[in-house]
């Protein structure tokens, strides 16, 4: 059985998607769909850059999303057909495309929006991420609220494998650090991110967007998505918009995410888009299963196998 999987915000890089765009029509139609929608040209910041304006989150979220559509479109058009779906933050709007809940140009809109929202609800480097590494999710929570002293700093994603980031106010964030240390862990390292994703200080940004989520329009989704928030699986429009308002100031539970498929029978991941992080991660959670990405024709060959399976 198989799950596409999205990735999330940091999987760009300039140049990324270009090489689909060259060799199927389908995905240079994707391309136009997204400056169509977006009334701007979005694919040549992605092909061309620079790089800080790549980078910029609202033009990241919509670039990710694009390459990720463009990439599960070509799948699609050849027959491999996922049993269910998910992605890692930003990715789960990628994830709700494939699946049909809403259209692209819609999808391509809105998420640039929430990356400016998410961008404007905490001042610049007055928040901060870092990734804990080589201690358990519950001993990272102990450390967080130990070292919060009355600021905002919590776990953001469980991304299994001993890797946990937290989010916060900046100096809250260190102080965490420091306190995962004396716990056990091996090693935290600061993550160079625009804002604290997926912690309270982002409500503001949620409290924006879920009018606008929830006046878009939807169908129930093809196949079932496991969110990000609580695990389940969403079979219907409404609950899939409501685990998307949540997402934005709630933890990314990627393990448990990767746990839920594999307890439904997923056998097989295809990382849909650019980069290959959540690959990674998956290996780690799910050792047993079959993990290929797919973000360019060089990856086709590990691709074919998979193609009416």
């Amino acid at each position: 059985m198989i799950a596409f999987i999205f990735p999330g915000q940091g999987a760009q890089k300039v140049g990324m998607g270009r090489a689909l765009a060259d060799a199927y029509p389908i995905c240079r139609e994707t391309f136009e769909e997204a400056d169509a929608a977006l009334g701007a040209p979005l694919s040549r910041i992605i092909f061309d850059g620079p790089e800080d304006q790549l980078t910029l989150t609202e033009n990241t979220q919509p670039a990710i999303l694009a390459v990720s559509t463009a990439a599960a479109r070509y799948l699609t058009s050849r027959g491999l057909a996922p049993a269910f779906v998910a992605g890692h933050s930003l990715g789960e709007y990628s994830a709700n495309v494939a699946a049909g809940t809403f259209a692209f140009g819609d999808a391509l809109q809105l998420v640039q929006r929430r990356g400016r929202y998410m961008q404007e609800a905490v001042p610049v480097g007055a928040g901060a991420m870092a990734a804990i590494l080589g201690l358990d999710a519950e001993k990272v929570a102990q450390a967080c609220t130990e070292a919060a002293n009355g600021d905002v700093v919590s776990p953001a994603n469980m991304n299994g494998g001993g890797q946990v980031v937290i989010a916060g106010a900046r100096d809250a964030v260190a102080r965490a650090g420091e306190r995962a240390k004396a716990l056990g862990a091996r090693r935290v390292i600061a993550l160079p991110v625009s804002a604290p994703f997926h912690c309270a200080l982002m409500k503001p940004a949620e409290l924006r967007l879920a009018p606008e989520l929830r006046a878009l329009r939807v169908q129930s989704p093809r196949v079932p998505i496991v969110a990000n928030v609580d695990a389940e699986l969403k079979r219907d429009a409404a609950h899939a918009i409501e685990a998307l308002v949540q997402q934005v100031s709630s933890p990314v539970r990627w393990e448990a995410v990767v746990r839920r498929l594999a307890s439904e029978g997923v056998t097989t991941y295809v990382e849909v888009g650019p980069g290959a992080a959540l690959s990674g991660m998956v290996r780690r959670i799910h050792p047993e299963a079959t993990v290929v990405n797919f973000g360019s024709p060089d990856d086709l060959g590990a691709i074919e196998s998979l193609i009416h399976v």
